[in-house]
């Protein structure tokens, strides 16, 4: 499984924002969201990990 990290965007370069665990020569496919998309995604990441609420009602309730 993989996970989101954050990356700035400089001189034409994307640099994560934290230091990676990742092996030299390691191929990785990538997805470029916005800010506010993998804020969100993130979020609901965590809350279905660790639920405080129904996750089913979680989701829902992001579809409004």
């Amino acid at each position: 499984m993989g996970e989101i990290i954050e990356l700035i965007y400089e001189n034409g370069v994307l640099k994560p924002l934290k230091p990676l665990k990742l092996k030299e020569g390691q191929v990785l496919r990538v997805r470029i969201l916005s800010t506010g998309l993998s804020r969100f995604i993130r979020s609901m990441e965590n809350e279905l990990e660790n639920p405080k609420k129904d996750p089913l009602e979680l989701l829902l309730n992001a579809r409004e």
